[in-house]
Parts: C-alpha cells; structure tokens; sequence
C-alpha cells in the first residue's frame, strides 16, 4: 500500500534529545519495566520514542496540519501526551536503530524498511479503553548509543553531549511504604569537587530536584522532603564512587564509578513510516511469539503483532484529510 516514496524523513535537532531525556527521566517512578536488560538500554528507548514524538509535533505545526495534545488514557503512563488528529487518539510506535552496520544498510537503501515488520505488543493492542479508529503511527529513528566505557570515553574525548545517571534501586524509587526518606547524607570520593542533581517524589509524589555539591570526600547532610529517590544526575565526566544515606531507611546506597549510564540519543535520520487504524491492523497483523529474530532486533522479548511495512498506509492521505474542514479521518 506504501513505497519508499510515501516515507517522511524528518530533521533531527539535539533539543530532541533533551526533550526526550526529560521526559524519559520524569517517567521513572510510573513507567513499567516489562522485559530483560538494562534499565538504561530501556531509557535510550524511552528518550528515542519521546525525541520522535516531538519531532512529529513539529512537523505538524510547520505543515499547518490540525492536532491536539491530550492526557494519555488513566491506565497508562501518567507522564505521557498523546497526539490526536481529526479526533482520533495516535499511538506512535518507533523504533531506536543503533547497530552501525543496520544504519548503514538504511543510509544506502531506505526501500528495505518496506520489508521490516511494524510491530505492536500483543498485550498492548489488547489493552481496553481504546477506539478500533485510534491510529498507530510508525516510525523509525536511526541513532548512535553509548553502552560500554569505552564508547563512552570516546563521546566524551570528541566533546560530544551526555547525560550520565543512575538509577536507584525500586526500594527507593517505588518505596512500598509510602514515608519520608528523612536526612539525606551524601558522601563522594572524588579528589575534586563533584556536582550531583537527585531527583525523586514529595509527599504528595510529585517530582522535585535538588542540586547538591560535595566537596571532596566530604559528608554533606540534606535535610529534604523526598518520599523517594528515582535517579541520581551527574555532569561530571569522570564521576568517582558517591553513597547516598537515608536517615528514615537506614540504608546506605553507593554508586560505583561503572554504576552510571549515558541517555544520550545521538540521534541521525527520523522515517515517518506509515499509519492503519487499530481495527485494520488487527486484521492485517500475524503473531510474533517473544524470542523471534525481526530487523531491527537479533531477538524480541515480548509476544508482537506484525504488519508489514508494506501493507501501511500513507501518511500524506491521512495529513491531508485533517486539513479538511469536516476532519474526515475514516480510512
């Protein structure tokens, strides 16, 4: 239903990367880790699909085309907007593209997406409360991670951006007791000075930051009002080992110096792919079972749906029937 031709390829700025970051770091005390890994491959993925959300925002400003942002449905991610056009609610499905040889591979021949599944985790579509006329929207977002300490010291050698945080452990992200974690001590080993940001949840767990500079191998005490701790934030290029102490918990946390994980999407080409209702792509999709080998992935980890690329349909039919002044959006 789709060529190459009917693909948008969209600019990608750093401040997509931020906005992404933001958003993915916000989402910590709410967001579900549903499979195997890292918890900082599953950010860049966050920030990745957060970068392309935006940049659809943009291009939808730019071109003059009607939406509106709204409050994802109350089981979902508390954090997350969606776009709707034409009156109907969009999921955006992208996926992060990092293995050089698969970028290279797009670089030199864009048509071999039309082959690559569009994929939709099957408890996902299968979730209640949504229109069979919701839209899914693909995309694909070709970018460089860093996942190892020697890519990460080659970023920062080139002077290339990063963001350096750790995670903290659910006990202190998603406390069971929902009570004040009291004084904070925080300790660094670094022979010089080393600037933290900690971020978690108040009382009435919203998110609050506190900025907290630690002299060498010097206790600081923090008299504060976190309930919780989702992450620790450092601008620190080489970041040395730092323990965080609750008074209420009695429990010391420490970050070793390999304990700290780059967010940062070196985002290069973003593909607007294509889009079908969630009625079409039920028809049209085929099961996945988890474990399967599907570009991008050398294996999936949760049970998909998968519709072709090929079978999507054009996104310029869709964009160009919300000009409309009626909004018809029925494919």
């Amino acid at each position: 239903m789709i060529d190459s031709t009917d693909f948008l390829s969209l600019p990608y700025t750093r401040d997509l990367t931020e906005g992404g970051i933001a958003y993915a770091l916000r989402s910590l005390p709410y967001s579900f880790h549903r499979t195997k890994g890292s918890v900082y491959d599953r950010l860049r993925r966050l920030v990745a699909s957060a970068a392309v959300d935006l940049a659809l925002r943009r291009y939808l400003s730019e071109q003059t085309i009607p939406f509106e942002v709204k409050s994802a449905l109350p089981f979902t991610e508390r954090e997350r907007y969606d776009v709707t056009l034409g009156g109907r609610r969009c999921e955006i499905k992208s996926f992060l593209i990092s293995p050089r040889e698969q970028i290279l591979q797009i670089q030199r021949n864009p048509k071999l997406l039309l082959n690559v599944p569009a994929l939709v985790a099957s408890d996902q579509h299968a979730a209640e409360g949504y229109s069979p006329r919701d839209l899914y929207l693909f995309a694909f977002l070709t970018g460089r991670v860093t996942t190892t300490q020697q890519e990460l010291k080659d970023i920062v050698e080139a002077q290339q951006p990063h963001s350096l945080v750790h995670v903290m452990p659910d006990a202190w992200n998603r406390p069971s007791n929902w009570n004040p974690l009291g004084k904070l001590v925080l300790k660094s080993d670094s022979e010089e000075p080393q600037t933290i940001e900690i971020s978690g949840q108040d009382a009435g767990r919203a998110m609050r930051s506190l900025i907290v500079k630690l002299p060498p191998r010097t206790r600081i005490d923090v008299e504060n009002e976190f309930f919780s701790v989702s992450y620790i934030h450092t601008k620190s290029i080489s970041p040395a080992r730092v323990g965080i102490h609750s008074s209420a918990r009695k429990e010391t946390h420490l970050i070793s110096t390999t304990d700290w994980g780059n967010i940062w999407v070196y985002g290069l080409e973003l593909w607007l792919l294509g889009y079908l209702t969630r009625e079409e792509f039920s028809r049209r999709a085929s099961f996945l079972p988890a474990g399967s080998r599907v570009f991008p992935y050398n294996y999936t980890q949760v049970k998909n749906l998968a519709v072709p690329v090929s079978k999507l349909r054009p996104l310029s039919e869709l964009f160009e029937r919300v000009k409309l002044p009626s909004s018809v959006t029925s494919a």
